[in-house]
């Protein structure tokens, strides 16, 4: 947060002179955010960044493809501009079994096992469900970066995904998850995670994330791959590799009795390598009926994760590499996560489980 002259904080029920201000709030030029400590900014959060929906929901000036940016005034870190208006959302099926956040937007069996760090084992019948599905997610993610090429949209990507996931039965994961619009995540050149899909057309050189994840007969599959864009600079293509080897390298790792807070060591130790660095601020994550459960599980060095790999637990693993500063901050949409410097960042994902022997990747390709 930034410092400025003192203000009356704006926290519920607080009336403390306040000289920190909310940074969302100082590039959408919104006044008087002011807060007395990063406490209080922390516990009014919920209820503070309402303000930044409502900023997002101004019309800018004419964008790209003759879309609008949506935050005229918004000081973004690098060259990438959305472009607004986002398509409707997509419609599932009736027949289509749907998580339990499908209509509300509310992850509520997640919610109840939030303050938990219990790490499921799951015996073999379910093991053998999820190959399935994971084996459909594989399946759609490849469809979808078939689809990427120089014009082509990330909503039409996005089309591509939801239809693709539809035809196999399953449901994607991301509609409606938390709110998120989409049925994918699209996440291109300075975008880390979590990018919305919209209307800008890919252009020749750009590098973008597709983030895909399946629901089906009740367990969810999860995996992304970073795709090259027509002629992409030999540091691009390099960033694009680092990161693949990062995967491979944390999954090499992967069997009974590992560490889970293992993983960052090596993958850290890989990225600085090559001059590159690891996001902190996201993580992989235990799945199955769950779309995020425990463990979680940070790709950066010397983190302080919990627990030990046991014969049955299923995760991902999904290491964010930056060109630049491993720092990152979010678009007013409150999900586009970007690098601070503007610079690219790419990442690859994958589901398994720890066996007997080692790992099984549920999603690799066949």
């Amino acid at each position: 947060m930034a410092t400025s002259s003192e203000q009356i904080c704006q926290g519920m029920n607080c009336s403390k002179p306040a000289t920190l201000q909310c940074p969302s709030c100082l590039k959408l030029s919104i006044p008087n955010s002011f807060f007395c400590s990063q406490t209080c900014f922390k516990d009014n959060w919920a209820t503070h960044k309402a303000i930044h929906k409502i900023a997002a929901m101004a019309n800018g000036p004419p964008g790209e493809a003759g879309g609008s940016d949506p935050w005229p005034g918004y000081k973004y870190s690098g060259t990438l501009r959305p472009v607004y208006p986002l398509s409707p959302r997509r419609a599932v099926p009736d027949n289509i079994q749907k998580p339990d956040y499908a209509e509300t937007g509310i992850p509520v069996s997640e919610q109840n096992i939030r303050s938990s760090s219990t790490i499921e084992a799951l015996p073999k019948e379910d093991i053998d469900v999820l190959r399935k599905v994971c084996q459909i997610a594989r399946e759609v993610i490849d469809i979808g970066a078939a689809a990427v090429k120089v014009g082509v949209t990330t909503d039409e990507i996005d089309r591509i995904i939801h239809e693709a996931t539809i035809e196999r039965g399953g449901y994607p994961s991301p509609l409606n998850y938390n709110g998120f619009k989409k049925s994918c995540c699209t996440s291109v050149n300075e975008v880390i995670c979590h990018g919305v899909p919209d209307m800008r057309p890919l252009k020749d050189g750009d590098i973008v994330n597709l983030d895909v994840t399946v629901y089906k007969d009740g367990f969810h599959a999860d995996l992304n791959e970073t795709v090259p864009v027509g002629n992409v600079d030999a540091n691009g293509l390099r960033l694009i590799k680092n990161a693949r080897e990062c995967l491979e390298k944390a999954i090499a790792m992967v069997k009974p009795g590992a560490l889970y807070r293992d993983l960052g060591n090596v993958i850290e130790k890989h990225a600085k390598s090559e001059g590159f660095s690891v996001v902190k601020t996201y993580c992989g994550h235990g799945i199955h009926r769950l779309f995020h459960c425990a463990p979680n599980i940070p790709h950066y060095a010397r983190n302080k994760a919990i627990g030990v790999m046991k014969v049955g637990h299923v995760f991902t693993i999904e290491p964010m590499i930056n060109e630049g500063t491993w720092k990152d901050e979010m678009w007013p949409d409150n999900w586009t996560a970007v690098t601070q410097d503007g610079k690219r960042s790419a990442q690859f994902e994958q589901t398994m489980v720890v066996t007997k022997t080692g790992v099984e990747i549920l999603t690799a390709r066949k």
